[in-house]
């Protein structure tokens, strides 16, 4: 920081410079903008809160050939840089004096296309968006020609591409230059339509070729398309087996046959995943977690003694199993499988999960000590399975896809109260839990680990039968929650879109993340209270929750601990609650980031705003009374231990008078997965 009473005179270049007076600064209400208060700040108060940049001959260089591009954007083609120096001060500081000609403002005039027989005048007219009288702009003209780089809302180089001209190209020639107006004549050779001769893969040393194959849209024989050739890459980097930054893609033109070759390059990563650890809890004993996840696993070659280097593996195929104990107090056992293409031929995935757990009362207050007889006097055990199969859809468009799935769960109780709110006389006996799930998606992201663009949406139904109704004596009795009905909706939708262009050889760019969800748990029979299994609960990271033993979705609220009233005034301090949420809103915004996109180690960091609230019917629901929330974090991808993370809350509903900024704040962790 520096501060001066007497501003420097010192310029020592060929421009004397304009002090910005402080007249000016009333007169033009520069105390309304921070620009114009930096302004007349400049010269008496410089704050740099990091060092100040140093001079760079080749950046230097680099910004002028820049200074002249936005000239020529808005409509000053004939804008040159007359001269400039680069002196030093007296205060060991660099001046730089550039002085431009900016030369006469132009707007494009009349556009004629030559060349063309596959598509009329119009439509081209109509692809480039080029209207007469609009400011020139060259870049914009070379952007919506397909010159440089595709535009994305469409250009007419993949109009033609899209249908098998690879050797299509064009030559924009300034036809007439008159007063300030441009007129151009846009000269085109289609070329012959190219087909698809040979498609070939390198660089997959442990994934299999045709992993890889039926995810490409490529096929030998079909006309070359651009925009298969892009949806290739994106479902290359849907598999998360490759570094997204090094996907390579080469197409080989043959013109003497009019054939084109397509070469595919990846990288292999590591996308297994481990989660390890073990400690002594005293007098609860040994607790730990260990997890293993395999994602690109093998079970065809599980029986084959050779694939095994180390494991059977490259067939696509997800393999999970995890085990995690608390001692004495809780114990769980999961495991996991899914075949991304049942059958070979098409995108339709099975999963199949089994899991159990148990949560004891292992406190027995007689002795002061968790003992393993009173773990075993009071409990509740829950088992469970679910299958389901989906379908990539192509209709709408085929970045829909839908599932169905079967899911059963049996609790069971013994000297346990699962809720003393709404069942509390049942402490002992069975639940069962028979559901079908349904769903429908559509994900567009174009990576998985750090989406840039692209969304992501999902709404499901998941129902019981209403058992109730089909035997109207389930009502009276003791426990009518022996067969739990109810039927649950859900909707989550997130969109990714970049506020800056890329940069670095990794194209680093700021993105925006924004967020939306919402969830609704009815019944079918109003003598029955809404069921206490398969809730909402809300507030928190979901970490201390992550298996949660009796059904309920986790919606964290950094900033928050987890709460069950729905006034946002009420936050008291807590890690549960005596009740859930049978509906809930959710919405983020997120700025991201990234820190680094190596494979290794994926690290981005984020500002967030979220706000949610929770409610018990919808005579309540109030989708505006929201408990608000700002605050930062980072993530980190690491393959072998996959996602870990951290964020500092700060829970603005949380302020009372008095409160301090700790009072409202929370730091929230999570490991191996993103809550929701």
């Amino acid at each position: 920081m520096r501060l001066s009473l007497f501003k420097s005179e010192d310029f020592g270049g060929f421009i004397p410079p304009h002090s910005y007076t402080f007249d000016e600064y009333l007169k033009e209400r520069g105390f309304l903008t921070f620009t114009k208060t930096k302004q007349v700040l400049s010269p008496y108060v410089r704050l740099n809160l990091f060092s100040a940049a140093k001079y760079d001959q080749k950046k230097y260089i680099e910004n002028k050939d820049k200074l002249i591009e936005y000239y020529n954007s808005i409509g000053y083609r004939d804008a040159v840089i007359e001269r400039d120096t680069v002196v030093h001060n007296s205060t060991g500081a660099i001046n730089i004096d550039i002085q431009v000609n900016e030369g006469h403002k132009y707007y494009f005039g009349n556009i004629t296309w030559r060349g063309n027989t596959k598509y009329p005048d119009s439509i081209l007219t109509q692809i480039l968006g080029i209207k007469k009288g609009d400011v020139y702009n060259l870049d914009i003209l070379n952007k919506k020609l397909g010159k440089s780089g595709a535009s994305e809302d469409g250009d007419v180089s993949g109009l033609y591409m899209d249908d098998g001209y690879l050797f299509f190209r064009t030559d924009p020639v300034e036809s007439a230059v008159y007063k300030d107006t441009i007129d151009y004549e846009i000269r085109i050779v289609e070329g012959p339509q190219a087909t698809i001769k040979n498609i070939r893969i390198s660089g997959n040393e442990k994934t299999k070729e045709y992993v890889i194959r039926r995810e490409i849209r490529t096929i030998p024989g079909d006309k070359f398309s651009r925009t298969d050739l892009i949806r290739s890459q994106r479902e290359i980097a849907q598999l998360n087996f490759f570094n997204q930054e090094k996907i390579g893609i080469e197409p080989v033109p043959n013109p003497d046959d009019g054939t084109v070759d397509i070469n595919y390059k990846v990288e292999e990563k590591s996308s297994d995943q481990l989660e390890l650890s073990a400690g002594w809890g005293g007098v609860i004993g040994l607790t730990g977690t260990l997890g293993v996840t395999f994602n690109n696993f093998s079970i065809h070659n599980i029986f084959h003694k050779a694939a095994w280097d180390p494991l059977p593996m490259g067939d696509g195929e997800k393999l999970s199993l995890r085990v995690q104990s608390n001692g004495k107090a809780f114990r769980s056992y999961n495991f996991s499988f899914t075949e991304p293409w049942l059958g070979g031929k098409k995108r339709n995935p099975l999963t199949f999960s089994v899991y159990n757990t148990k949560f004891a009362n292992a406190y027995n207050p007689a002795t002061g000590t968790y003992t393993s007889s009173a773990a075993n006097h009071s409990y509740l055990k829950t088992t469970g399975g679910t299958v389901s199969i989906g379908k990539q859809l192509k209709w709408p468009d085929d970045y829909f896809s839908a599932s169905v799935g079967v899911s059963y769960v049996v609790y069971e109780l013994n000297n346990y109260y699962i809720s003393p709110v709404s069942l509390p006389g049942f402490n002992n006996g069975f639940s069962h839990n028979l559901s079908l799930k349904l769903a429908i998606q559509r994900s567009s992201i174009d990576n998985p680990m750090f989406p840039r663009r692209g969304s992501n949406f999902l709404a499901s139904l998941q129902l019981t039968p209403p058992f109730s109704k089909i035997d109207p004596n389930l009502v009276n009795q003791s426990n009518p929650y022996a067969w739990i009905e109810y039927h649950k909706w859900r909707f989550n939708g997130e969109w990714y879109l970049p506020l800056t262009k890329a940069t670095g050889s990794d194209h680093k760019q700021l993105i925006l993340k924004a967020a939306a969800k919402f969830g609704f748990l009815g019944r079918y029979n109003p003598l029955l209270q809404i069921s206490p299994f398969e809730r909402f609960q809300l507030g928190d990271a979901g970490l201390s929750n992550q298996y949660a033993i009796i059904g309920y979705d986790i919606i964290s609220q950094r900033g928050y601990p987890v709460y069950q009233t729905s006034d946002p005034k009420v936050n008291p301090d807590q890690n549960g609650a005596t009740q859930y949420f049978t509906m809930f809103n959710k919405y983020v915004l997120e700025m991201r980031y990234p820190l680094s996109l190596n494979p290794s180690s994926t690290i981005y960091a984020l500002g967030f705003f979220e706000a949610a609230n929770g409610w018990y019917d919808v005579r309540t629901y109030n989708p505006f009374q929201l408990r608000r929330s700002v605050g930062i974090g980072m993530r980190f991808f690491l393959p072998m231990f996959g996602l870990l993370g951290f964020d500092y809350g700060i829970g603005l509903d949380r302020y009372t008078p008095g409160a301090s900024l700790k009072d409202m704040s929370r730091f929230t962790f999570m490991l191996g997965y993103e809550p929701e």
